[in-house]
């Protein structure tokens, strides 16, 4: 499943992503998606899954959004530097 990802958040209240292929962990103060290049993790309060289709990879999450992250494939560059 080699396709264009996007990531948007609008007003610091809802994200929406495709090309997700897994939602790996949730709460509502964090959500860990996987998609092809690695992982997202999207950190916040009140947060809650509006829609997830794994067919698609469509993903909308609405909540307070206070921070996106990437992870690339293969581990973090700390867990790489201290094996």
């Amino acid at each position: 499943m080699e396709e264009g990802h996007n990531l948007s958040v609008e007003q610091c209240k809802r994200v929406t992503a495709t090309a997700v292929t897994e939602v790996d962990a949730f709460s509502d103060k964090q959500i860990v998606l996987s998609y092809s290049g690695g992982r997202i993790v999207v950190t916040g309060s009140g947060m809650k899954i509006i829609n997830f289709s794994k067919t698609s990879g469509s993903f909308c999450a609405t909540g307070e959004i206070n921070g996106v992250r990437y992870l690339a494939k293969g581990g973090s560059l700390k867990q790489k530097l201290f094996k």
